[in-house]
């Protein structure tokens, strides 16, 4: 692998962590709940990432490119996660007025954890986009595995610093009104998320 090509891998990783979608609105869902609960999803989500890009680093992920029924197994769970994690925050909207009753750390790390670990789409890029910066040729695996590794921190950064970002405003996201209208447009999200990907049946 070139330096031309882990720079370039570097510049691409960052762009597409920056890219929001379903993991980033459960953040911003369970930042109302402070710090704690922020990191804990934060360790959930990656250490979904981590799975993927060891597994497509590995080539086992490359299974739900070559098996229909393992991917739309796998899609349809995404879907019913996502679906799941949207009414929960639509529900949380309805009881906005009452105190925010704190997740545990463990339910935090578990919601992170299914919402990437249940997205086809996310093992599917893996496959796509680590194998397009490391040449074949021996120490092929080991390339990509390191650039799985780096591309897991370099999530981690982001993430991280979301989360450090949103509980500076802990007190402020906590307050009734602004925890409905959070509440209400997270679980929008998510369940927009989910109703695209029931209906995409790309791979």
């Amino acid at each position: 692998m070139t330096w031309g090509n882990l720079t370039a891998f570097l510049l691409s990783s960052f762009v597409l962590a920056m890219v929001p979608g379903p993991a980033t609105a459960l953040l911003v869902r369970q930042s109302v709940h402070g710090r704690r609960a922020a990191f804990a999803t934060v360790a959930g989500i990656e250490t979904g990432v981590l799975i993927w890009a060891v597994a497509a680093a590995l080539g086992i992920s490359a299974l739900l490119t070559a098996s229909e029924i393992a991917y739309q197994v796998l899609r349809i769970t995404g879907v019913c996660v996502l679906l799941w994690l949207g009414f929960q925050a639509l529900r949380g909207a309805r009881a906005a007025a009452a105190a925010p009753e704190p997740p545990t750390i463990g339910s935090g790390y578990r919601s992170g954890l299914l919402i990437n670990l249940a997205n086809p789409k996310l093992g599917v890029f893996a496959i796509s986009f680590l194998p397009q910066f490391v040449p074949a040729g021996p120490g092929h695996q080991r390339d990509l595995l390191l650039l799985a590794a780096l591309f897991v921190v370099i999530d981690t950064l982001w993430y991280s610093l979301i989360a450090s970002v949103l509980s500076r405003f802990t007190e402020w996201l906590r307050k009734a009104e602004v925890r409905r209208r959070l509440e209400r447009l997270t679980g929008v999200v998510l369940i927009g998320l989910g109703v695209r990907l029931a209906f995409d049946t790309t791979r």
